[in-house]
């Protein structure tokens, strides 16, 4: 059992994840988080939380079907790695409404301030200034500049103790610790303060071209690509000019870090003999492709039955939303009241 937090005693440790719908699935976000997470919804011990965050895909997509398109993907791809839904909450984050009304008595309680040092924020006004735009601001839209403040409505919503997250996400669980306890300061021990949980054992994996993989850099290797179009991306990975028989450095290697993510320790171990033995990139990339292809077959083919049953996964969502406004609507009550929006008599 969990130390008491203010007036809430945590029976369990509460779990929350989500995965915003701007794109199609990809090997970054299994590893990252949709296989972790897959995991963890067996533990019956603890509560887990998942969510799409179709909200959030407003501040990043201007295009409604992208979402749209993006919710099934992201929804089937969950489904098919077998999350254990009936252990799990798993829903669509516009369908809990609350989200939305608690996410704006949050706003009221958060600084200009605090939004200011928002990393996301920051990192968009200092493109503008090296490309000398008159306006620091350009581009910026309200969604983008107080999403933090949507991810901890997200968060606390559930009473999530804690919130798995790359190093790149710390800062958003700081604000919301912040958020939350600047409210319980003035409403009363009302929020859960919740905890960052940062796996050094999950990778972050690099793209194609060596960046970090990423939707917006259109480097990702899609999840579910058919087994053609996976050889032909991993062909496309960045390598360097070492010739076969020439030792090759494991820890700069792009290739070596996805096997990794994918693969057992002594199967990493056999790679790095043969790292040192001078392995031809063609033939990693050869082994790269049949160790993922191995392991996402099976989901592959769950995968395109759901997404030709997009009824079903629309089925799933809507009931995941009644289980987790059970208890959405009457901790809203409770947080209503506290900041006076109350029924007079």
């Amino acid at each position: 059992m969990l130390p008491k937090e203010g007036n809430n005693v945590m029976q369990k440790e509460i779990y929350l994840t989500g995965i915003t719908t701007t794109g199609t699935p990809h090997i970054g976000n299994y590893v990252g988080a949709i296989g972790p997470g897959v995991q963890a919804s067996k533990d019956k011990s603890k509560d887990n939380f998942y969510f799409l965050a179709d909200l959030h895909a407003l501040a990043k997509a201007g295009d409604p079907e992208r979402i749209t398109r993006s919710t099934l993907e992201i929804a089937a791809a969950w489904l098919a790695l077998g999350l254990d839904i009936d252990n799990a909450y798993f829903y669509r984050q516009s369908d809990i409404h609350e989200i939305s009304e608690l996410t704006w008595i949050l706003t009221s309680m958060t600084s200009k301030g605090l939004m200011n040092r928002a990393h996301s924020y920051k990192a968009q006004v200092q493109n503008n200034i090296e490309s000398n735009a008159k306006d620091q601001d350009k581009g910026i839209n309200m969604a983008l500049y107080s999403y933090p403040i949507l991810m901890a409505a997200d968060i606390l919503m559930f009473k999530s103790t804690h919130v798995p997250v790359g190093r790149d996400q710390k800062q958003h669980i700081e604000m919301t610790r912040d958020i939350a306890q600047r409210f319980n300061h003035n409403y009363g021990d009302i929020l859960v303060i919740p905890e960052a949980v940062i796996s050094e054992e999950t990778a972050t994996l690099s793209g194609l071209d060596g960046r970090k993989m990423s939707k917006s850099y259109d480097n990702v290797i899609p999840l579910f690509v058919d087994e053609k179009k996976l050889k032909k991306l991993i062909m496309k990975v960045k390598t360097n000019s070492l010739e076969p028989g020439e030792k090759k450095d494991k820890d700069d290697s792009i290739l070596f870090d996805i096997f990794q993510a994918f693969s057992s320790k002594e199967e990493t171990k056999n790679i790095e003999k043969l790292y040192e033995q001078g392995i031809a990139w063609g033939e990693m990339k050869k082994i790269l492709f049949e160790c993922i292809n191995d392991q996402l077959k099976p989901a592959r083919e769950k995968y395109q039955i759901l997404i030709n049953n997009p009824k079903e996964i629309e089925n799933e969502l809507i009931s995941g939303a009644k289980r987790a406004r059970e208890i959405s609507i009457p901790y809203m009550e409770q947080i209503r009241s506290a900041v006076g929006i109350r029924k007079l008599c």
